[in-house]
Formats: structure tokens, C-alpha cells, sequence
């Protein structure tokens, strides 16, 4: 069988800025990973294409799509879902819930990529995540369309949100991402509505590299990673050695 990973991802370029490293990583390792954006983020996060003159919802949403479609490509991402469920608030009935449940049937993720617990700043991120863990829940459960290959017990890993201070996220993964540093990159600069967040996200990016080789032995040896990801795992791992 394939190896897969699922990232859901609030808004269409949540995924790039935050863990488009590890998909193009894992994707060189054979992974097939599927991005599910629940929206494209038309209302609170397209403020550059709502100051230009004659600006629509639908215009939005088409010139948000485009660049997640382009940094998937980049990215090399098996399959890009968009539920257009709309943002601030992003909302999910339990008909949208059930579509997820299936994505992850479908999908049958080894690990499972979203947002930190707590976001004050953009609850539609917190929120993302509570459905992400809701429906991994109900994709475990046999009882929901019985004859379906239920789920395992994939990792929810959080990506890093935009003021880790403020969000109680902790990382406990450095994911050294160096070899594919060029493809987030270039996946970032597809976020052409978000041209400000280019050299912050490439910042966080080489901080992390200088945690993973202050972690991986420093000065004793560590690993020269020049950029990297944290992730804050939610689950216990099961391991035979350490």
C-alpha cells in the first residue's frame, strides 16, 4: 500500500506558509499527500486583492485558488481538495464534517497535518483543527458506514501558527527540511496575495533549521540544517526504543 498524509488547512495558504516542507519531503520519500483546504480565506486573508478596484467574492476565490493549485504543483501534492466552505467564520454543518470523515477513509493517512489548539488572533484556525480531531474520531468508528475500512490511528501533528507565543503550541518535532527548502520557496511565492508574509515564513524557517541543529547535538555534532518545521504532536507515540 501507498503511503499517504493528510493536511487540512483552514484557508487555501495556510498549508505553504506552515508545513509546505514537510509535503515536499515527504512526497521525495513516496509519500501521496493530500491537501484538504476548507476555504480559501476570500474574506480575512485576501487583503491585497480587495484593495484592487472592481473586486469580488468570486474573483477572490478564483485568484486564491490559483495560487494554492500553483504551490501544489510546485510542491508535487497528489491531490488538492477544496471544500469552499467560507472564512471568518469558517463554519462546517455535519454534512461538511462527513465529507472530511470520507477524505480520511479515503486517504488512510500514516500522519495527519493541522493547525495549533488555540489561536486567538484567527479562531478560524483553532477551529479547523477541533474538526480535524472530531473527524478523525468519527473515521475511527466502526459503527459510521459500516463496510468502509475505518481508520487507524494516524499522528495529528500541528503545524507552527503564526505567534507561537500567544498559542500555547509547543513544538516536540524539528523536521529538517534543507534538501527541499527550494520548493517551499517557491511555493511561497506563489501566495501572491500574501506577499508580506514571504520573508516572515522564510524567517521561521532558518530559526527552526538553527533549533533542529542546537537539538540534533549543537555544537557536539548537530546536523547543519539550514531550514527546518516544528510540529507539536497531540497523540502519545508507541515506540520499541528510544
Amino acid at each position: 500500500m501507498a503511503k499517504t498524509a493528510l493536511v487540512i488547512s483552514a484557508h487555501a495558504a495556510d498549508f505553504v506558509w506552515r508545513c509546505s516542507g514537510a509535503i515536499a519531503l515527504h512526497r521525495k520519500k513516496g509519500y501521496e499527500v493530500t491537501v484538504v483546504c476548507l476555504s480559501f480565506g476570500e474574506r480575512g486573508e485576501s487583503a491585497k486583492l480587495w484593495k484592487q478596484e472592481g473586486m469580488t467574492l468570486e474573483k477572490v476565490k478564483t485568484a486564491r485558488r490559483k495560487e494554492a493549485e500553483a504551490a501544489a504543483k510546485v510542491l508535487d501534492v497528489y491531490d488538492i481538495q477544496f471544500f469552499d466552505l467560507g472564512d471568518y467564520p469558517l463554519e462546517m454543518d455535519r454534512a461538511a464534517k462527513f465529507r472530511l470523515v470520507d477524505v480520511i477513509r479515503a486517504v488512510q493517512p500514516a500522519f495527519m497535518l493541522s493547525h495549533s489548539n488555540y489561536d486567538p488572533y484567527n479562531t478560524d484556525h483553532m477551529y479547523a483543527t477541533q474538526v480535524a480531531l472530531e473527524c478523525r474520531m468519527v473515521a475511527q468508528a466502526w459503527g459510521h458506514n459500516p463496510g468502509q475500512k475505518v481508520l487507524g490511528a494516524p499522528q495529528l501533528y500541528l503545524f507552527e501558527p503564526h505567534q507561537t507565543e500567544q498559542m500555547g503550541w509547543k513544538p516536540d518535532v524539528f523536521l529538517d527540511i534543507s534538501e527541499v527548502w527550494d520548493k517551499k520557496r517557491a511555493a511561497i511565492e506563489c501566495m501572491e496575495g500574501q506577499q508580506h508574509l514571504w520573508h516572515y515564513y522564510t524567517n521561521v524557517a532558518e530559526n527552526r533549521g538553527n533549533h533542529f541543529r542546537r537539538n540534533s547535538g549543537g555544537q557536539s555534532g548537530g546536523r547543519d540544517a539550514t531550514h527546518a518545521e516544528g510540529f507539536q504532536s497531540v497523540f502519545p507515540r508507541t515506540v520499541d526504543e528510544l
